[in-house]
C-alpha cells in the first residue's frame, strides 16, 4: 500500500479518531483501518469481481429506493446511482482493497463499498475526495441500510452472477463427453465393478455416462441457485428494519430486481433471514457434489489411460507436458490430476462453510466473510477446472482400439450373457474351467452341448452384449465390431 501514499494524504475521521488516507484513493478511513487489521489472506475482495459488482447493484438499488420514498434528495441519489453504475461496468475495482477474510461480519467490505462509491460520486459532482459534508458514506450511500442486510444480499447476488459461468462450462464439458460417446459408440470393451472384470459394454456408453452425470449437476446447481433469490434487504441491523423508512423494503427489492435481472424476493421473516445462513450450506453442498463427481471422472480417465505398457491403456490422453525430471519419455495425466486437486479444495471449503454457518450466534452470523470467500473460490476453481479438462484433455482423447479388442477377445465376461440360457451354476462352472485351462469359451460351450452355434452367435452379438436398443445408432455402430464369439479368458468376473 505504500505506493498510494506517494501523492500525499488527506485526513479522514471516524469515532476512533483521525487517519491519514492517501489523497489519490477512493477508499477512506474505515478501509484504511481494515487494511491494517486484516493482513491475513493477502487477497482483496476485488479478486472476486462479481462480488464487487453485486455490491454496486445493492447500493444502486438502495439509492433509487431512497429517492423514490423521499429519504434521499435527487442530486445525491443521482450521483450515487451514477457512481454505482461505473463500478458495475468495472471501474475502480482496484479500490476494493479490504481482505476477503475479515472480522466484523463484513462491515469492512460494506464500508469499502460505501467509501469508494461516495468518493466517485463526489468526483462526478466536481468535488474533492473526502468532502463528506456533501455526500457521506454512512449518511447517504448507506442510507436505510446495514452491513447485515447489504452484505449477505451482495453475496447471494454475486453467487448467482458467478454460477452462470460455471454452469456454462459444465454444460460444455458434458457436450464434449457426449461427443466422445458418439465417437466411441462402436468400440466394445470390458466393464468393471470393484476394479474386477464385470460385463461387456461400449467405450461410448462409458463416456456418455460422464456427460449424463455432469448434466445432473447442472440441474442440482440450478436448484440451489434459486434458493439464493430470497434476500433480507430492508432488515437493517437484526431484521427489525430499524432506520429503514416506510416503503423502503418494498421499493428496494423492486429496484434490486431491475438492476440485477434476478427474480429476487424479500424474505417473509427478516429476523430469521438475517440470522440464518443455511442456504450457503445447501449451495456449498451442490458445489462439493459437482467437484467430487468431476474428480471421480478424472480418476476414471487416469485409470483408463494408465500405462502405456503395464496399465489398462484403453484410452490415450493428450500429452500436455514432460512428466519427469529423471525418467525420459514419461508423460503424466496432469490435467485430470489438477481437477482432482480442485475437488479436494472444494470439499475442504464445504467444511469451512459448514462450520461457519453453525457458528452463527443469536441474531447474526459474524463469519459470512469466510463463507463468501470459500464459495467464490470454489466456483472460480471449478469453472477453470471444467475448462482445462475439456480443452486440454477430453477433446483430444483417443481410443486404443487394438488393446480394447484384444481385452474383449480374451475375457470371460461374455459368459454372463449366457447365464440366463444355460443357468448361473453352469455359467460359473464354465468360467472357472475356461480360466483354469485357458480354453476357448465358444468351443467349450458347443462341445459340452450347452448351446448350438447359431444360438451362441445370437447371444454374443456386440450390441446385445452392451445392452443396446437394436435400432439405436449405438447398436448400429456396435454391430461393426468383430463379434465376441471366439473368446479365451485370463480373469474371472466378479458378481458385484
Amino acid at each position: 500500500m505504500t505506493e498510494f501514499y506517494a501523492s500525499g494524504t488527506r485526513t479522514e475521521t471516524d469515532s476512533l479518531g483521525s487517519v491519514e488516507v492517501p489523497a489519490s484513493v477512493y477508499w477512506g478511513v474505515h478501509t484504511a483501518r481494515a487494511i491494517e487489521n486484516f493482513p491475513i489472506s493477502r487477497r482483496p475482495i476485488s479478486v472476486y469481481p462479481d462480488f464487487v459488482r453485486a455490491f454496486a447493484c445493492v447500493k444502486q438499488a438502495a439509492a433509487r429506493a431512497n429517492l423514490e420514498i423521499g429519504a434521499l434528495e435527487e442530486q445525491r441519489a443521482t450521483l450515487i446511482d451514477r457512481a454505482c453504475e461505473d463500478v458495475k461496468t468495472g471501474m475502480l475495482h482496484d479500490q476494493f482493497v479490504v481482505g476477503v477474510v475479515q472480522g466484523g461480519a463484513g462491515t469492512s467490505t460494506n464500508m469499502n463499498a460505501n467509501e469508494v462509491i461516495t468518493n466517485r460520486a463526489l468526483e462526478l459532482a466536481g468535488r474533492k475526495k473526502g468532502d463528506y459534508a456533501f455526500i457521506n458514506p454512512n449518511d447517504h450511500t448507506n442510507r436505510s441500510q446495514s452491513t447485515n442486510d447489504t452484505y449477505p444480499t451482495a453475496i447471494k447476488i454475486a453467487l448467482v452472477f458467478s454460477i452462470k459461468s460455471l454452469l456454462e462450462e459444465l454444460a460444455l464439458l458434458a457436450d464434449s463427453f457426449e461427443a466422445k460417446g458418439k465417437e466411441f459408440a462402436g468400440i466394445l470393451k470390458v466393464g468393471r465393478t470393484q476394479l474386477q472384470d464385470a460385463v461387456p459394454m461400449t467405450l461410448g456408453q462409458e463416456f456418455n455416462a460422464f456427460a449424463v452425470t455432469l448434466r445432473e449437476d447442472v440441474d442440482r446447481l440450478n436448484e440451489a441457485m434459486r434458493l439464493l433469490y430470497e434476500v433480507n434487504m430492508g432488515a437493517t441491523a437484526i431484521g427489525t428494519g430499524i432506520n429503514a423508512p416506510k416503503g423502503y423494503k418494498e421499493a428496494v427489492i423492486k429496484h434490486l430486481r431491475e438492476v440485477t435481472g434476478i427474480p429476487l424476493e424479500t424474505a417473509g421473516d427478516l429476523i430469521e433471514a438475517t440470522t440464518d445462513t443455511g442456504v450457503f450450506v445447501t449451495f456449498s453442498g451442490a458445489l462439493k457434489r459437482a467437484g467430487l463427481k468431476l474428480s471421480k471422472i478424472s480418476n476414471d480417465l487416469r485409470l483408463l489411460s494408465s500405462g502405456p505398457q503395464a496399465g489398462l491403456g484403453e484410452i490415450n490422453l493428450p500429452a500436455r507436458q514432460a512428466g519427469s525430471s529423471i525418467m525420459p519419455g514419461k508423460v503424466n495425466p496432469v490435467i485430470p490430476e489438477s481437477v482432482t486437486q480442485v475437488a479436494y479444495a472444494v470439499a475442504g471449503a464445504d467444511v469451512t462453510v459448514s462450520m461457519a454457518v453453525e457458528a452463527g450466534q443469536l441474531q447474526l452470523n459474524a463469519f459470512e466473510p469466510v463463507i463468501a470467500h470459500s464459495l467464490f473460490q470454489s466456483i472460480t476453481w471449478l469453472e477453470r477446472a471444467c475448462y482445462t479438462l475439456r480443452v486440454n484433455c477430453v477433446d483430444g482423447i483417443t481410443a486404443n482400439t487394438e488393446k480394447l479388442e484384444d481385452t474383449v477377445a480374451r475375457s470371460v465376461t461374455v459368459i454372463t450373457a449366457l447365464a440366463p440360457v444355460i443357468g448361473y451354476a453352469a455359467a460359473a462352472k464354465l468360467a472357472k474351467e475356461a480360466l483354469a485351462t485357458n480354453g476357448n469359451v465358444r468351443e467349450m460351450v458347443v462341445s459340452q452341448g450347452l448351446l448350438g452355434e447359431a444360438e451362441l452367435d445370437e447371444l454374443l452379438q456386440p450390441a446385445k452384449l452392451a445392452g443396446l436398443t437394436p435400432d439405436s445408432e449405438d447398436a448400429r455402430q456396435a454391430g461393426k465390431v468383430t463379434p465376441a464369439t471366439e473368446v479365451d479368458s485370463t480373469s474371472v468376473m466378479g458378481e458385484a
